[in-house]
């Protein structure tokens, strides 16, 4: 599979991706979850980034596609720990998730995230709820483009954030994913 990667794709650096150190080493490992895939990296400084999805290839891609510059390299031993933590986590939410994290992102994306870490699992706001929080009323859509850019699911929990009228949308690893998650944090 995707032993080691050191020939990053050309793309330009936009939004989040701006902030990053080229050339920096990056660890990552997969792993099996109820919902699916998951992929977890870590810089010197922490988790970076832990990504959902269907297979291990799509988020080898992701991965790729949000660290251009930096050379990816395989440690399924060294993150094992990390692995198994985010696995436990979507078993049993209420447990949390303790991981250091790298937050990586704009000004404004990190204000968004760590107004996040203070929504308590079994929770939900609005979108508008949380730009309202920020002092930013009317800055929902914001509010809602950097929960997209989120590159740490779970530990920075975007999947909390819901419409205006109670319905769930715009989760980039999936709103099926993005329900069975909220749906273990209520129990």
């Amino acid at each position: 599979m995707h032993a080691q990667r050191t020939t990053p794709r050309p793309r330009a650096a936009t939004g989040a991706r701006a902030f990053r150190k080229p050339d920096e080493e990056l660890a990552f490992a997969t792993g099996d979850t109820e919902l699916g895939a998951v992929l977890i990296a870590r810089s010197t400084a922490g988790v970076c980034s832990i990504l959902m999805g269907s297979n291990e290839d799509e988020l080898c891609d992701d991965l790729e596609g949000r660290f251009p510059n930096h050379k990816l390299v395989r440690d399924d031993a060294g993150l094992a720990k990390d692995v198994r933590k985010v696995q436990r986590f979507i078993e049993k939410p209420a447990a949390g998730l303790d991981l250091a994290l790298d937050v990586r992102g704009t000004p404004w994306q990190r204000r968004v995230w760590s107004a996040l870490l203070g929504v308590p699992a079994g929770s939900t706001v609005t979108y508008a709820a949380l730009a309202a929080r920020l002092g930013e009323p009317g800055s929902a859509r914001a509010v809602a483009r950097a929960c997209a850019e989120n590159a740490i699911a779970l530990a920075i929990p975007c999947h909390r954030v819901i419409r205006k009228d109670g319905t769930l949308s715009g989760y980039r690893w999936g709103v099926e994913r993005k329900r069975a998650l909220l749906a273990r944090e209520a129990a």
